[in-house]
């Protein structure tokens, strides 16, 4: 039997599209359209530091070990997401997940594990005062009445959701 092309995503392809997705909601990209600064992992606003900016294990490297957290504390692994915003006046991180999907998969099991990434992270964070909030970023796909119920969990878990970019009302940002 001949194998067919994928031409919709999954498997080989998930990453490609992920991929593709992550860099066109890239968080950094966000906050220099609407005029902060970012230099290196750091947020500026009006020349002040206002918070970081932390793609996957950056989060560790530049945040939580310097400030003296060791994830094996608290956590029984290492949770690296897609960003997160370390917004110090606030004293809030937010966790930002990224799902992009064009095809039924995997993405729809692992949604509803908001609420257990956000405890894990509030694990992590509450040492140093801080709040966590667990954002995901869909594609339009997500928009398919068929994730209603999905949806509704993740607003009843205390965990947020926007469709195709990082709105900075969202982290506590004007």
């Amino acid at each position: 039997m001949t194998r067919q092309p994928n031409r919709f995503g999954g498997g080989a392809k998930t990453n490609a599209n992920g991929l593709h997705f992550e860099q066109m909601t890239r968080l950094a990209d966000a906050l220099t359209d609407a005029g902060y600064g970012v230099l290196g992992h750091k947020v500026f606003k009006d020349g002040q530091e206002i918070g970081m900016c932390l793609p996957q294990k950056s989060l560790y490297t530049y945040f939580l070990v310097p400030h003296g957290i060791d994830y094996k504390e608290f956590n029984s692994k290492e949770w690296h997401p897609d960003e997160v915003f370390v917004n110090y006046e606030r004293k809030t991180a937010y966790i930002i997940e990224k799902k992009f999907q064009n095809c039924a998969g995997s993405v729809d099991e692992k949604l509803p594990g908001c609420h257990f990434k956000k405890w894990e992270y509030e694990k992590l964070f509450a040492p140093l005062g801080y709040q966590v909030e667990f954002i995901y970023i869909f594609n339009d796909w997500f928009k398919n009445p068929k994730y209603e119920d999905i949806l509704q969990y993740i607003s009843d878990m205390g965990c947020y959701y926007f469709y195709n970019e990082i709105p900075l009302f969202a982290l506590g940002l004007s």
